[in-house]
């Protein structure tokens, strides 16, 4: 079993998480991001390609990675990203697997070290059936921060094709997932979104 074979019973069951799907989980405290004029019209051109070309490969590529790459870039480099990362937590447990990409409260870009958020790409534009799998690893990620002592009890998630994104958060056993999906066209509010993740742990930003 890993991440991927997850479904959100399961999940309930095996880890008595309890989940919530009706809130407005980031309307509250996300702040709309300027976006940089020369990364918006590249990202413009590249969604316009990666949306044509209508694989997972090219949205990933051309939309999920430059996002995430301008996040870092806006965070000042305090974090670091992990792209196509195996993350064997536990796997007894089940959590083992690959990872699409991670977010870790690091500046160190040499291995994972704290991660915070998990970002898990929709297969064949299926954003419910990402769900389970996200939350797996979110929770592979809050298992991973207490065995390093890393004092982090929130964690966070997106499952996105690159122009939809649907956010989660998990703190300690209660996870809620955003009843409010979010598309590229709404940038400024995804990256409000992704940045506020970081701005959460602003504290621990010195776990490197």
């Amino acid at each position: 079993m890993s991440y991927k074979d997850f479904t959100l019973e399961q999940i309930n069951q095996k880890f008595a998480v309890t989940i919530q799907s009706n809130l407005d989980v980031f309307s509250t405290y996300k702040q709309p991001v300027q976006i940089n004029s020369a990364f918006a019209s590249q990202l413009e051109y590249s969604t316009t390609l990666a949306l044509a070309i209508n694989t997972e490969k090219a949205r990933s590529e051309m939309i999920i990675a430059p996002i995430l790459i301008e996040l870092k870039r806006l965070t000042g480099d305090r974090i670091s990203l992990f792209s196509g990362s195996e993350f064997n937590v536990d796997v007894a447990q089940g959590l083992n697997g690959f990872c699409d990409f991670i977010i870790s409260l690091s500046s160190q870009q040499l291995y994972i070290e704290a991660p915070i958020a998990i970002i898990v790409e929709a297969k064949n534009e299926n954003i419910k059936g990402g769900l389970a799998q996200c939350l797996a690893t979110m929770i592979a990620a809050q298992l991973f921060n207490q065995q390093k002592g890393n004092g982090l009890d929130t964690f966070y998630g997106a499952v996105t094709t690159g122009n939809q994104w649907k956010f989660l958060k998990l703190h300690r056993d209660m996870a809620a997932i955003d009843r409010k999906d979010y598309y590229i066209d709404q940038l400024p509010d995804i990256m409000g979104i992704l940045l506020s993740m970081v701005e959460s742990h602003a504290s621990l930003a010195s776990v490197s």
